[in-house]
């Protein structure tokens, strides 16, 4: 069948963004390269391949686990599923981190991404303002497997690292950035993301703030005198993380941000003398 049959066909049970996805990742193609080779004729093995993946899609699996890849922040990310998919209020935290190391701190200075999983937020920060010296760290192997495969594919002069939170850290950082894990252990959460996305990267204890108690119980002592703390957070955990940093720490800015659907979604704590 030609690469046009095989869309239309797909689109009678999927979505028809899904659909360019599945097969330009089949093909070796990305969606705008696909649209060039409607007329193509496709071999059986990856009809196949095609039809696997579609079925896959249809029992719940996400698509980015399929095929492989994320689009985040204008880069291509590989991931699996050892590491939570980025989502779009991830790529708010990173812009926004952006925006306030270039208006607020000059020269080299020191990052360290908590719980980098893939290395999206690591790397992206890497990339987009060269001047860093960014460390990505996380308690999984797997997910460091990724962010060195990331790191190496998009041509990141990063550190990699094992830890947990801010355990075992003996030096000082300029920058302090993560999404932890913030899902109460009993909260409800999306099937999909329930059955398909390592629990290690979503559940924080009953109350879901067990990774900002071990940040905030350690930051005092890795902070230089001017800094930032940028955090992703539970759109219903503002107040309790407020609360939290007002008990561990003195003489700081604390800033918020809305998400696209007007939920307070990231923290920022900092000193800018």
């Amino acid at each position: 069948m030609k690469v046009e049959q095989l869309l239309i066909e797909g689109n009678k049970y999927i979505k028809q963004n899904e659909t360019k996805q599945l097969l330009a990742s089949v093909l070796g193609y990305n969606t705008l390269e696909l649209l060039n080779h409607l007329d193509e004729e496709v071999t059986s093995d990856k009809e196949n391949k095609y039809r696997e993946y579609m079925e896959e899609l249809l029992h719940d699996k996400p698509l980015q686990y399929i095929v492989g890849n994320v689009d985040f922040y204008g880069y291509e990310f590989d991931i699996n599923e050892e590491v939570l998919i980025p989502r779009f209020e991830t790529e708010e935290l990173v812009y926004n981190v952006i925006n306030f190391i270039k208006k607020n701190l000059k020269g080299n200075l020191k990052v360290i991404d908590l719980g980098c999983g893939s290395g999206v937020i690591g790397i992206t920060l890497y990339k987009e303002v060269p001047r860093l010296e960014v460390t990505c760290l996380d308690i999984s192997e797997e997910a460091l497997k990724i962010t060195k495969k990331n790191a190496k594919k998009l041509g990141a002069n990063i550190r990699v690292q094992k830890g947990d939170m801010l355990d075992n850290i003996n030096e000082k950082f300029d920058v302090i950035v993560s999404n932890p894990p913030y899902i109460a252990t009993n909260e409800e959460i999306e099937d999909i993301v329930k059955n398909n996305e390592p629990h290690l990267a979503l559940y924080a204890g009953n109350d879901g703030l067990d990774c900002y108690r071990k940040i905030f119980d350690k930051v005092n002592s890795v902070i230089k005198e001017n800094f930032l703390i940028a955090l992703e957070i539970g759109y219903r955990q503002k107040k309790d993380i407020i609360k939290l940093i007002n008990d561990k720490m003195e003489n700081v800015k604390i800033e918020t941000f809305k998400d696209m659907s007007s939920r307070d979604r990231i923290i920022f704590v900092y000193r800018n003398k």
